[in-house]
């Protein structure tokens, strides 16, 4: 039942946002009542921050087995965009704005870890690319990893980009050309740009 209510709940605030769903909402979907959600999860807090991290571990895993398959670089960078929207349901509630000023300490923690994951994933990508000469041989690794994960951090500011202008299927498509577009070598902007093309098709 446990993992139930952590999935069930997990879907809500992703669809409607972590203020917007109340626990009255979430034993109403389920069926069930507040007193069996209270016995698995002490209050709220904890059930959005056990969701949170419940969803950030699944995508993590999700990655690492997008990276076993060794594509090359560029091809993974795309393949781990195309997995992250499809579970993060093109955040149309803005989940990630709610939880960074309701739940300020779960964003942090979250944060931090989503940092450490990411850090690792795209030096590894870089120092790949590199290798196979589809990337500039004079970047700055730990530049490049560290600009990547703050512009990816930064595009889901809603004050910065608002909904109403850009959705975050756009957002990450357009950050990552941005992002490509500046490390590639002209081989690897053949591959950017065949992959860019498709994509439109």
């Amino acid at each position: 039942m446990r993992e139930k209510i952590l999935h069930k709940a997990t879907e809500l605030f992703l669809n409607l946002g972590f203020k917007s769903v109340t626990m009255d909402d979430l034993a109403n979907e389920m069926g069930i009542s507040k007193k069996t959600i209270y016995s698995h999860f002490e209050n709220k807090t904890k059930l959005v921050e056990e969701s949170t991290m419940d969803l950030f571990w699944f995508i993590s895993n999700g990655i690492d087995e997008i990276v076993a398959l060794q594509k090359n670089p560029i091809e993974e960078l795309y393949e781990i965009k195309k997995f992250v929207m499809l579970h993060l349901k093109d955040e149309k509630s803005s989940p990630q704005y709610q939880l960074q000023k309701y739940y300020p300490k779960v964003h942090e923690t979250l944060k931090r870890k989503q940092y450490e994951v990411m850090q690792e994933c795209i030096i590894a990508n870089v120092k790949r690319g590199m290798e196979m000469e589809i990337y500039r041989d004079n970047l700055n690794v730990e530049f490049v990893s560290r600009i990547y994960f703050s512009g990816v951090t930064s595009i889901k500011d809603n004050s910065l980009f608002p909904m109403q202008i850009f959705s975050m299927i756009q957002l990450m498509d357009y950050y990552l050309e941005y992002h490509l577009r500046g490390i590639v070598t002209p081989k690897g902007r053949k591959i950017l740009n065949s992959i860019i093309n498709s994509n439109q098709e």
